[in-house]
């Protein structure tokens, strides 16, 4: 048996906001951005070059799901991107005024940094270690 995660939502207050943020400042992929009613899109983004899991922008459609925004883990690092290089995507971070909360470090696994979104979900930024 083999199976795989594809995707995960992630919620947000604004479909185009995400995608900018995510085209823009992460130099994601938009793969794809389909109408489904007048309040819903289906929003995928990937990093370039991705054949792993996507995200899916999910808007929020209530206060609930509004309340999640930007803390959907606690305050835990959410999301994990791997790089083959490092000092370029922590270089383009920083370029971007994309929030550090955590600088770059080297650690036994490998480069890591701690970065925000622009809602405030944490995601490490690390290039494993050979």
């Amino acid at each position: 048996m083999q199976q795989n995660i594809v995707q995960l939502a992630i919620v947000v207050k604004d479909y185009d906001e995400a995608i900018a943020f995510y085209t823009q400042k992460l130099k994601f992929d938009l793969i794809e951005d389909t109408v489904l009613s007048a309040t819903k899109r289906w929003v995928l983004v990937a990093p370039k070059g991705s054949k792993g899991c996507r995200l899916l922008l999910a808007k929020a459609k209530n206060e609930e799901e509004s309340s999640r925004i930007g803390n959907q883990t606690g305050g835990r690092v959410f999301l994990f991107l791997h790089t083959d290089d490092f000092d370029r995507d922590y270089q383009n971070l920083q370029d971007q005024h994309v929030k550090i909360v955590r600088e770059a470090s080297s650690e036994a696994y490998g480069k890591v940094a701690v970065f925000a979104d622009l809602y405030g979900n944490l995601w490490d930024l690390i290039e494993p270690a050979v």
